[in-house]
């Protein structure tokens, strides 16, 4: 189903990638479990072959079915691009753009903010196939021109970082790649395609970890890239040559995730808020580190790029014992301690970036940082959990002091 260009972001994430005439009137797209496709006539099967990776063709189940297509439509709506590829998950997606673009002897420009298991990527397989990654400073800006090179390939951001919130100068890293004649990747999980539009800034792909907001409910892993039409075929070569398909099942979670999403996204930013404002009163807290505060050191860029903020922030308490942390983490009600974020529910977890940063290192000797996701539960009650929590922590610590 198509869109004029003035539905509204809530109107498209409804409808977009739904068309119920082709489907008997069912408003959801049903799920397709398919390995196997049939042709009427050799003509027919050998036009396929030749179309395989062609969007919205389908050639085998590994290609895709109707229901990874429609999510593929939706979110390539959503972001303002041609053209969507879904992914089995956030990690598959990144890798996807990384192998496509980078080979051996070509230099990749790394956020040194960058999830913890690409920077593990970087470090193991792309130097085993001979491809050099240079990590950069979150806040450079317009200056990582001074590290583009002419065998750089690829700029990666993501902004913010998701575990010490950076944001990123899209618009002038994107002008300064571009002029070096690299492509700018952009992981927008943060802040989903309804609070910021990277490709609108200058960004060539987008990534999603769909795994987290867009599916909604801790229940599935999933990926997705949306790109300009000129970026299609690299991506989906690559997918393709890497074996990389998603279950009907998982697209259908997806699809039906997304149709909340702007209800669900309202509520999360909202809690966070809540949240991150109290946390600001506690005398535990050295500091919180959410983009939307005014003290955030980014806060103006984020002003100028994004449209709001999602459930998930980070809090740097005061030194304290391992026995007080742990005191207050094991006794929490409703946070659950777990990886992953985006769902309905709740989640706290401790982070050491010492051992993740190179560019720019954390300091040491800085209290625990927690990263919060806030759920859909009531914020009163999660405030509740937490004081609760702090006065575990407390008791803890002094009985130690």
């Amino acid at each position: 189903m198509s869109f004029n260009s003035s539905s509204s972001a809530d109107t498209l994430i409804v409808h977009a990638g739904s068309s119920p005439t082709e489907q008997k009137g069912a408003v959801n797209p049903p799920i397709y479990r398919a390995s196997t496709v049939l042709f009427a006539t050799l003509a027919a099967l050998e036009e396929s072959v030749h179309l395989r990776n062609e969007p919205g063709h389908f050639h085998y189940g590994r290609f895709g079915t109707p229901t990874s297509h429609a999510l593929e439509e939706a979110l390539a709506s959503l972001e303002g691009g041609d053209h969507g590829l879904a992914l089995p998950s956030g990690v598959a997606a990144i890798a996807t753009t990384l192998l496509a673009h980078c080979g051996s002897g070509d230099h990749l420009l790394m956020v040194d903010s960058v999830y913890g298991p690409i920077r593990g990527m970087c470090n193991t397989l792309l130097r085993r196939l001979g491809i050099e990654t240079e990590f950069y400073n979150p806040r450079i800006g317009a200056g990582i021109a001074r590290l583009i090179r002419p065998s750089t390939k690829l700029v990666y951001l993501e902004s913010p970082g998701s575990l010490t919130l950076e944001i990123q100068d899209l618009p002038a890293i994107a002008a300064a790649a571009h002029a070096g004649g690299a492509l700018v990747a952009f992981d927008n999980t943060w802040g989903t395609p309804l609070f910021h539009n990277p490709l609108a800034l200058g960004a060539d792909i987008v990534i999603q970890a769909a795994t987290k907001y867009i599916v909604g409910h801790s229940d599935a892993m999933l990926g997705t890239l949306v790109m300009r039409k000129d970026n299609y075929m690299p991506l989906r070569l690559t997918a393709t040559a890497l074996g990389y398909c998603v279950s009907a099942d998982d697209c259908y979670l997806g699809l039906r995730g997304l149709r909340t999403l702007a209800v669900r996204l309202q509520r999360h930013q909202e809690t966070g808020l809540v949240l991150a404002r109290w946390l600001q009163s506690r005398p535990e807290v050295s500091r919180v580190i959410h983009p939307a505060l005014p003290d955030h050191p980014d806060h103006p860029l984020w002003l100028r790029d994004f449209r709001g903020a999602c459930g998930l922030f980070a809090v740097e308490l005061k030194p304290c014992r391992r026995a007080a942390l742990e005191a207050m983490l094991n006794g929490l009600r409703l946070f659950g301690m777990g990886f992953s974020w985006g769902g309905f529910e709740s989640l706290i977890l401790p982070c050491d970036p010492t051992n993740i940063r190179t560019a720019v290192p954390w300091p040491a000797g800085a209290g625990p940082l927690l990263r919060i996701h806030a759920g859909l539960e009531d914020p009163a009650d999660l405030i509740s959990d937490l004081e609760a929590g702090f006065k575990r922590l407390a008791a803890a610590d002094g009985d130690m002091s």
